[in-house]
């Protein structure tokens, strides 16, 4: 039969406050609110990152697709350049004499080929007139013809097109106009002129790359234009299918949940917006996406070491439970015996029962994205409060709240005070009372380290064990209590790590380390009674130091 109290922890789908593993569960049968929304979500989450993915491939294909463009058009035009070259150098060799090149005869060709006027469309470009250079060398490399009249008799023998064509194999380069415009590049193309099976000289022709650099462009502009309606399509289908498909739960839902939480009331009742708080709920998101695609992609291992860890938690309290129950189908057994196996049946079960509830409840925990209830929460009542609780339940614990000053966070307040009571319990739980005057056996302190809150638990037990170090917050990792020897179900620190991931923060467990390592007395006591001053440094040296780091709420 439920409560009101367990009814309102199933709306939170987080157990009550007080021991480090929870008390009261939720109602059995009904999953927590944030574990029935978590598989939509996921699924959500999923889409859109394979959807980003899809846009960042699209990007760098067409990246390098436009980045390809300029090489095939300059590849087409070399290859026409060829051709013509070689056409060129057959029509010269026609009116070779003795090995001399008619350069009369050339300049009259090409002075004609100038003057030529026609109309060509070539789809967007308009083309009127013949813009093919020319320049003619003889075998020596020196220009005896030159179409601009800029080089005529000089030297070209350097130039990769000349020497290699007069070496009668294939040349092409090119060369800017001018050498700071990338625009005033021309392609040449060389081609050798031969009279009797001997290599007379070289013509080359030349094509400015700005001729064809516009047909570059407009294919530019088409593909970046198709590529951005595609890309805007796609999006436009994912963000309508994301809404009709799983609406509840889609973008939007997410990005206004994380708006809402941006605003905030002052000391005044005044809702302000905090461009801060958005930010960080926000990034919060995106975080969270990056964790539920990796557990996505991973959630077969996820699931197997959830069994395992469930299994083997759930072995021992079945053996026992199998144990006791074949040794209460014995006849004569006595009335005190049977009474004890039937404790331990009903106590293994209850084990059994806590251990499900709160995997369940951790569960819940990990499937949220961000908190969805957040407002200023006050620390120092809260650990007044928890003090007060933890001094009624171990009366025998000397437990101080130290507060250098009021400090407030931001963030739910169930969650909040769930966690820094399951630390003050598992501190009461490995602490045993040392009987010192005015010397606390657990200590409660709040304070503020830069953009942090700090609440620190700190505990004069035996500390913690080398091999336990840094093991604490995994799932069913669990120490035996001092004087019971009794284990927990090890759910009760992780709890408090995934409350502190939710918040933005962080929690760590480690031994306390002491600031008085000289100039105490002696640990063993000379006589069979330890002196006040000794017991005083066993307590100071012993025990374990808890910090839960939030992020300070600004003033």
């Amino acid at each position: 039969m439920s409560c009101p109290k367990a009814a309102e922890q199933a709306k939170r789908g987080v157990a009550a406050p007080g021991r480090s593993e929870a008390a009261d569960p939720p109602p059995r049968g009904e999953a927590p609110q944030a574990l029935r929304g978590g598989t939509i979500s996921r699924r959500l989450r999923i889409f859109l990152a394979l959807l980003l993915v899809y846009l960042v491939g699209m990007g760098v294909l067409m990246f390098q697709m436009l980045a390809d463009l300029d090489p095939r058009y300059r590849e087409s035009a070399e290859e026409s350049l060829v051709e013509t070259a070689h056409l060129m150098a057959t029509v010269i060799e026609q009116d070779v004499d003795a090995g001399a090149l008619p350069t009369d005869r050339i300049a009259a060709i090409f002075r004609e080929a100038y003057a030529r006027r026609f109309s060509a469309q070539i789809y967007q470009l308009h083309k009127t007139r013949i813009e093919l250079r020319a320049y003619v060398t003889n075998a020596r490399g020196i220009v005896v013809y030159d179409s601009t009249g800029r080089a005529l008799g000089q030297d070209f023998s350097h130039w990769r097109d000349v020497s290699r064509a007069l070496a009668g194999e294939y040349g092409a380069r090119t060369t800017r106009d001018v050498k700071q415009d990338p625009d005033s590049s021309v392609m040449y193309v060389g081609a050798p002129i031969r009279w009797q099976g001997q290599i007379v000289g070289e013509v080359s022709l030349g094509k400015p790359v700005q001729s064809f650099g516009q047909f570059v462009a407009a294919a530019r502009g088409n593909m970046i234009y198709v590529g951005l309606m595609s890309a805007l399509a796609v999006l436009v289908l994912a963000l309508a299918l994301s809404f009709l498909m799983i609406r509840p739960l889609g973008l939007t839902s997410d990005l206004l949940a994380s708006l809402r939480t941006a605003w905030w009331r002052d000391a005044d009742g005044r809702r302000r917006f905090s461009p801060r708080r958005a930010w960080r709920a926000l990034r919060a998101q995106w975080r969270a996406t990056g964790r539920e695609l990796r557990d996505a992609i991973a959630g077969r291992n996820y699931v197997q070491d959830y069994v395992q860890q469930l299994t083997h938690e759930l072995k021992s309290p079945l053996s026992a439970i199998r144990g006791a129950a074949e040794l209460l189908q014995e006849e004569g057994m006595p009335p005190d015996q049977r009474q004890r196996f039937a404790g331990n049946i009903a106590r293994e079960t209850h084990r059994m029962q806590e251990a499900v509830d709160r995997m369940l409840e951790l569960t819940a925990l990990e499937s949220r994205r961000m908190l969805q209830h957040q407002e200023r929460v006050p620390l120092t009542p809260v650990l007044d409060e928890l003090a007060a609780g933890a001094r009624a339940r171990a009366p025998r614990l000397q437990i101080a709240v130290r507060a250098a000053e009021p400090l407030a966070v931001e963030g739910d307040p169930f969650l909040l005070r769930r966690a820094i009571g399951n630390l003050l319990d598992n501190a009461v739980d490995f602490t045993e009372p040392a009987g010192l005057p005015d010397t606390p056996d657990i200590e409660l302190g709040l304070v503020r380290q830069g953009r942090m809150v700090v609440v620190r638990v700190r505990d004069h037990g035996a500390g913690l064990p080398p091999y336990a170090r840094g093991k604490v917050f995994d799932k069913f990792f669990s120490l035996a209590r001092p004087g019971s020897q009794k284990k927990s179900t090890g759910l009760g620190l992780a709890f408090v790590r995934e409350i502190a991931k939710l918040h933005q923060g962080s929690v760590t467990l480690d031994n306390a380390v002491t600031a008085h390592e000289g100039g105490l007395p002696p640990l063993e006591p000379a006589g069979d009674t330890p002196t006040v001053a000794q017991r005083r440094a066993l307590h100071e040296r012993r025990g374990a130091l808890a910090e839960l780091r939030l992020p300070a709420l600004r003033r």
